[in-house]
């Protein structure tokens, strides 16, 4: 796992332990041994196993982690997602965190595989947006994947997207998309988004590469 999840695991672990758990460190002996199961309360789609996986090791690398249902896995009520072993301590202070991960994720990946289902014979694709929790979206945005949808961009690094603000100062869709032309790499394809018609019109003139018709009603779409 690389070094950008686990600071957001490690982060995650240091807001709910801090300087110490009062409970667990002061009425479990250290060399305790437990056992864990991860079980499912509803069926969906399993995501984040991994990470779930990660929090435990970064409190204790003496850890048997089993999994049983691997991420992108239908689950139902009842299912084992796996098995986690080692000291009391840790799975007490590990706990929370990976069930918070775990169960966002698959959340999010349960509920895009929904509406994949719900378009499955049409010809289009459910695409994610950069409407994610601070700080977790290449979690959340991988939690989409899972869950058999397409990822848009991750940030504003990686594409260009002309919205209403920019539209605005810039002075006009045609303008915003000649003025970018002139100043990107001509590898990086231009995504325009439009509120009416009129706007829609706009962007076909000025050749835009995609454009994103945006919160029109069924009628105008």
């Amino acid at each position: 796992m690389d070094w950008y999840i686990q600071d957001i695991i490690k982060r995650a672990l240091q807001e709910d332990i801090g300087h110490q758990d009062i409970t667990t460190d002061n009425l479990v002996d250290k060399e305790q041994r437990s056992r864990g199961v991860f079980l499912a309360k509803a069926a969906g789609i399993v995501a984040g196993i991994h990470v779930a996986q990660e929090v435990f090791r970064c409190l204790d690398d003496d850890i048997q982690f089993t999994v049983v249902k691997s991420d992108g896995e239908k689950i139902a009520p009842g299912d084992t997602l796996a098995v986690v072993a080692g000291r009391t301590r840790t799975l007490l202070k590990g706990e929370r965190v990976a069930l918070n991960f775990l169960q966002r994720l698959s959340g999010i990946a349960t509920r895009t595989n929904h509406m994949v289902e719900l378009i499955r014979y049409e010809k289009a694709e459910i695409v994610d947006t950069r409407k994610t929790t601070p700080g977790l979206r290449r979690l959340e945005k991988y939690a989409v994947s899972v869950g058999g949808a397409r990822n848009h961009r991750f940030g504003l690094y990686d594409g260009a997207l002309i919205k209403d603000n920019h539209i605005k100062a810039a002075g006009g869709i045609q303008k915003a998309i000649s003025t970018l032309r002139t100043r990107i790499p001509h590898t990086i394809k231009i995504e325009v988004e439009v509120e009416n018609l009129e706007q829609l019109q706009e962007a076909l003139e000025a050749r835009a590469d995609i454009i994103m018709l945006d919160n029109m009603d069924i009628d105008t779409l």
